[in-house]
């Protein structure tokens, strides 16, 4: 309820006055898991409204419903996520490649109107019933059911000082004046797809290479995924020429620096920053960590004070073994979203605990997806410094990876 005061104020309030007085503006940003999964979901309404859009437009096409009579496009994934996730995860993620990954997806949602409004031919695409698409997204796969492992807090305390100790020790790429940061990983995101007997069904994109290059501002980059179809085979630009601040969902390799490591002072500045964001303010502080370590260099002193302040955080468990996308077998720091019983895992090698990837299970029935279904992989097969976007190390070549 807004009071009226006793006395009315003969001058006008100034700015300085009314920002004080008022309630600060929220801040929109959403976090890299729930970037992903609405990416997810409007992914799936482009692909069926484009089938329906084809089917209508088409009214000799013909009736196959066999699986070589694929409609739709293939997934755009990621950050949350959560990137998409990013991006995913979408790669994602801190607003340079969440931006780039919200464009992609408002790009193939255009795309698949043109293409659902241009009347072309029925024979491309199989038919539909009540709008729903017969066959899954090409190129996406049956989802991966695995078992639940349960997770505990008896041995966590252990783990994160042997994780955080060799993250301490870790010999990363220093980034000189015009190079650049370089990542690469092999990923796979859930596709939501409902047949057209109208049950929900869990598919995946075949696992398939991703890379990044950052300049360590931030202000510019390049991401190449060729398996999707809305990245351009030679990739797409990253940069950001506004050059904005950058923060803990914007970050970049100069603005980690300037960090505390404490996990103490870490953790509060997790929570200070990214309150009112996301699924509750643990799982958001939780995110905010997986989302700096899944595709950035991270300066070794801070990775260990990161890890030392996510085992702080209310519902952080130790699960035994976990799985990555290139099938390294591993420990893995964990939590699970109260929201959707969605568990992300931060996995790492047994013997050197090194960060090797991540992987997200469901641990219960929800939101039409069963149990143990794996909801998405990544595996980070190479971290470098370059000298320019699309150089790879040495020993990777130069010519695009296959997906």
């Amino acid at each position: 309820m807004i009071r009226t005061p006793r006395r009315r104020r003969e001058e006008p309030l100034d700015h300085a006055e009314l920002a004080r007085l008022l309630p600060a503006p929220g801040d929109p940003e959403l976090s890299s898991d729930r970037l992903n999964r609405l990416e997810e979901h409007l992914m799936t309404e482009i692909r069926n409204r484009t089938s329906d859009t084809a089917s209508d437009t088409s009214p000799h096409a013909s009736a196959d419903t066999s699986p070589e009579a694929v409609t739709g496009a293939p997934p755009a994934g990621a950050h949350s996520g959560d990137r998409a996730p990013r991006p995913a995860r979408r790669p994602g993620r801190r607003p340079v490649l969440v931006g780039a990954a919200a464009a992609l997806v408002l790009a193939a949602a255009g795309a698949a109107g043109l293409a659902g409004g241009s009347g072309g031919s029925g024979g491309s695409g199989g038919s539909v019933s009540s709008g729903r698409a017969v066959a899954p997204p090409a190129g996406a796969v049956p989802a991966p059911v695995v078992q639940v492992v349960r997770g505990t807090t008896a041995g966590l305390a252990g783990a994160v000082a042997d994780i955080s100790g060799a993250a301490a020790r870790a010999e990363l790429p220093e980034p000189g004046p015009g190079q650049f940061l370089y990542v690469r990983s092999e990923v796979s995101w859930l596709v939501s797809w409902e047949g057209a007997d109208g049950k929900s069904r869990s598919y995946v994109d075949t696992i398939h290479p991703r890379e990044v290059w950052v300049s360590p501002d931030g202000d510019k980059g390049w991401l190449m995924e060729p398996y999707k179809e809305a990245v351009d085979r030679d990739g797409i630009t990253l940069d950001d020429p506004e050059g904005g601040g950058r923060t803990l969902n914007s970050p970049s390799y100069d603005y980690l620096r300037t960090l505390p490591t404490d996990p103490g002072l870490l953790l509060k500045k997790i929570y200070d920053e990214t309150g009112g964001m996301g699924n509750g303010p643990d799982q958001q502080a939780f995110s905010t960590i997986g989302d700096l370590l899944r595709e950035q260099v991270v300066p070794p002193r801070l990775a260990a004070g990161l890890y030392r302040a996510a085992a702080r955080i209310p519902g952080v468990v130790l699960v035994d073994d976990s799985v990555d996308a290139a099938g390294r077998h591993g420990v893995a720091i964990a939590r699970t979203d109260e929201a959707d019983g969605a568990r992300t895992e931060w996995i790492f090698d047994r013997e050197t605990y090194t960060y090797l990837g991540e992987r997200t299970v469901q641990t219960r029935d929800a939101e039409g997806i069963k149990a143990g279904t794996v909801r998405g992989r990544t595996a980070v097969t190479d971290r470098a410094v370059v000298d320019a976007v699309k150089q790879r190390p040495a020993g990777l070549g130069d010519a695009p990876p296959s997906a």
